[in-house]
């Protein structure tokens, strides 16, 4: 089974300071929808995993966070791609909880869900805490300069060998390429 984990702000839509709290600010980046339509063609599994802090915040509720994956669903689709399901944190940083990225939690889940170790499952960030979870588990992290991918890379300490892409359609190009 090919598998592959995403974060959602800055990879799959566009990010917010001030956190993406309805449906309507959700707005996919140029490319990524069809990023994730190419690699469903090709067999691959796509799923999310996310921090969601705006839950324990109270900027939205549980009812809106579901809202804002159904259109990320319904768009995927539409581009002819499937998201195969999404793991969340719902949880603040001072909560220390064990979900929270850069924290395992959610790629436990992921292999626990899917009965597979990670190891090497390409793990596309755009934070240095998406990289260091993706890292901790033995999958193979990978930056996109967008979102706050620039200033991850500027501000360093990225994992060794860690490859860096314009955005999720080069990061796929390039995965594609080289898979088995």
């Amino acid at each position: 089974m090919k598998l592959i984990i995403l974060d959602r702000d800055g990879v799959i839509n566009f990010g917010s300071e001030q956190f993406i709290k309805t449906p309507d600010e959700w707005k996919p980046i140029p490319g990524s929808l069809e990023a994730i339509a190419r690699l469903t063609r090709e067999g691959w599994r796509v799923v999310v995993a996310t921090n969601q802090s705006g839950l324990a915040r109270g900027l939205f509720e549980m009812a809106t966070l579901n809202a804002i994956h159904a259109k990320m669903h319904k768009a995927a689709a539409q581009a002819g791609g499937r998201i195969e399901a999404v793991f969340y944190c719902p949880h603040a940083a001072e909560m220390e909880c064990d979900c929270r990225k850069p924290k395992a939690g959610l790629f436990d889940e992921i292999a626990a869900r899917y009965g597979r170790d990670l190891a090497d499952v390409p793990a596309v960030g755009d934070s240095l805490r998406d990289l260091m979870a993706a890292t901790s588990v033995g999958a193979r992290p990978v930056l996109v300069r967008t979102g706050k991918g620039e200033r991850t890379l500027a501000a360093g300490g990225l994992p060794k060998d860690t490859p860096v892409f314009a955005d999720l359609n080069e990061a796929v190009e390039f995965l594609l390429s080289t898979a088995a």
